[in-house]
């Protein structure tokens, strides 16, 4: 088995669920720095935990994660797990703007503000080539469910649906698409933000029934690991 290099792009959001430098280190191939390998587990561990909606161990694991690729002293590669942080937490409709970024990005490369300007829906007409092919296919003109319904990956796909919010372009079914996806995974951060903008869209356009439906599903959402009364 061979170890293949990430490219040079911003990965999705959860491709392997890691930064672009992290490479494989399987067969004979030369070893994984601890620090790579520690930050790979401590954002897997982190995105798990956001997507949960465990925010102590989230902290912890961001921070550990940080001071991994602190090590190296490459702001361009602290500038990648500020942008994966993010990213996380747009699935959830939490932000968009990433502060953390910001005194990295004249480090960063060209492909990294991109992907920064993306998730805060400030994106530039000239900016989105410089996007991984999946997300720029659903950053470009009118935003379709049906463009993010082909992204095989499901954090991808959210945050896709966030920056869609984020730019002012989300229609009613990419919203559903959205909380669909959430659900699909188990995902109850991501899944009761969605719901929430979804049961405040229904009521705004009048539709009490839709609202309700929503509400109850919430409720079932909140309800996750408390004991049956």
């Amino acid at each position: 088995m061979t170890s293949t290099p990430r490219s040079p792009h911003l990965p999705l959001p959860a491709a392997a669920l890691l930064l672009a430098v992290l490479l494989t280190a399987c067969g004979n191939q030369p070893a994984v720095p601890d620090w790579q390998a520690n930050a790979h587990g401590a954002a897997e561990r982190a995105t798990a935990a956001d997507l949960a909606g465990n925010d102590r161990v989230a902290r912890q694991e961001w921070a550990r994660a940080r001071a991994e690729v602190a090590r190296t002293g490459r702001p361009e590669l602290l500038a990648r797990v500020e942008l994966m942080r993010c990213a996380v937490r747009l699935a959830s409709l939490e932000g968009g703007d990433c502060p953390a970024f910001a005194p990295l990005r004249q480090d960063a490369t060209a492909q990294e503000q991109a992907y920064a300007d993306y998730l805060g829906g400030r994106l530039a007409p000239e900016q989105a080539a410089l996007l991984p092919a999946a997300q720029r296919a659903a950053a470009t003109g009118a935003v379709a469910a049906s463009a993010m319904a082909e992204m095989a990956d499901p954090l991808s796909r959210l945050v896709a649906a966030g920056a869609a919010v984020q730019a002012g372009r989300a229609t009613p079914a990419v919203l559903a698409l959205a909380s669909d996806t959430a659900a699909a995974q188990g995902w109850s951060r991501p899944l009761r933000a969605w719901l929430r903008l979804r049961a405040e869209q229904a009521r705004a356009a009048g539709d009490a029934p839709l609202a309700a439906q929503l509400e109850r599903q919430i409720a079932i959402v909140e309800t996750a690991g408390q004991p049956a009364r």
